[in-house]
């Protein structure tokens, strides 16, 4: 049925009074839909603190196991009658969903979800009068405004502070997301991106070759065709028929716990292929947009490999930019969890918006 999530944020019945005083303050529903987790919290404005929400209650879904994002929002809210919050199950007008791809006409069109998903069927299963749609990275990116020392780690560390200016968001996962936080007043803004559809570059004669094989089945060829779940089973493919050898592994899950454990050398190099290119995407990045806030990596693959890409060539390649060296070596690179960040994010965006109508 889905993982009770960690609680950590969650927040005391009294918030909603708490939030009375700073304009809207009713509870209301905010979603992160991925392709493999949709992540569902119930939030209040915050008052006080650097989160602009409080998370009343959370749980995380996987896609998989439910026929539609209405049925599991509709699980959500029926959860609520074992919790303090009972009261509001009948009260719930607003519902800010975070999800990658794009809306069109009644439904949000995302080729990596396992359903469609339909905007007036929410409303009309759910009684919702508002509901309003933010990319997934987007509100991950706005989330990075509240997340605590705590809550990082470090891959590549400056000699100096970041200084002020563009924040880089990215990660792989079911594909491959990037967004970037524009600091500004009275509040940031966030750019979403299609920088995962940019033409793959390789770096190294082992990825020209993989490139090559790729390109047979297709004229375009995209970094999320090798930065994602779905890629890591085709560099691993194209690296186990380059090698001569049976390409064994079947899952992206399969070909990393191979390589953390060092038991397959294809799944080894297939890791190695990975944070390599990774490395050299977001050092692109980086230049492209300015990124001189930082880097935040996130996605469900870079948490569970962090050792290795620690000890990958994952700087090397980041670095190596030429004369732009030295730009990067000012630009710290840190991992988070994605966590209730993106539902974090998708609220406190909603919140914004509706402060500037």
């Amino acid at each position: 049925m889905g993982e009770v999530a960690n609680q950590r944020h969650a927040a005391e019945p009294s918030a909603t009074a708490q939030a009375a005083a700073s304009g809207f303050s009713e509870a209301f529903l905010a979603t992160d839909v991925g392709g493999t987790h949709a992540r569902i919290g119930l939030v209040v404005r915050n008052a006080v603190g650097k989160r602009p929400v409080s998370v009343l209650h959370y749980h995380r879904y996987s896609c998989a196991d439910w026929s539609s994002l209405t049925a599991m929002l509709q699980d959500f809210v029926g959860q609520l009658g074992g919790t303090p919050y009972a009261a509001m199950q009948g009260q719930i007008r607003h519902c800010a969903v975070a999800c990658a791809g794009y809306v069109l006409d009644d439904a949000i069109i995302n080729d990596n979800l396992p359903w469609p998903v339909s905007i007036r069927e929410i409303r009309d299963s759910l009684g919702i009068q508002r509901l309003a749609v933010i990319n997934d990275f987007e509100a991950l990116a706005y989330a990075t405004q509240f997340i605590d020392a705590d809550e990082i780690r470090p891959i590549i560390e400056a000699a100096q502070p970041a200084a002020s200016g563009p924040v880089l968001v990215m990660g792989p996962g079911t594909g491959l997301g990037s967004a970037v936080l524009l600091p500004g007043q009275p509040r940031a803004q966030v750019l979403a991106t299609e920088a995962g559809q940019i033409s793959l570059a390789p770096g190294t004669e082992r990825e020209i070759e993989i490139l090559r094989l790729f390109r047979r089945d297709r004229p375009h060829v995209s970094f999320e065709d090798a930065l994602s779940g779905p890629g890591l089973l085709k560099v691993y493919r194209a690296l186990c028929e380059l090698r001569g050898s049976a390409a064994r592994l079947l899952t992206p899950a399969e070909i990393t716990g191979a390589a953390l454990a060092g038991n397959d050398a294809a799944a080894v190099e297939t890791l190695e292929v990975f944070c390599g290119l990774l490395g050299s995407f977001v050092g692109d990045l980086v230049l492209l947009y300015g990124a001189r806030g930082g880097v935040y990596l996130a996605g469900g693959i870079l948490p569970q490999i962090q050792p290795f890409l620690l000890a990958s060539s994952f700087t090397e390649r980041y670095f190596n930019k030429g004369v732009m060296r030295a730009y990067l070596q000012q630009v710290p690179v840190r991992l988070i969890e994605h966590g209730q960040l993106g539902v974090i994010g998708a609220a406190g965006w909603f919140l914004d918006e509706r402060q500037g109508e």
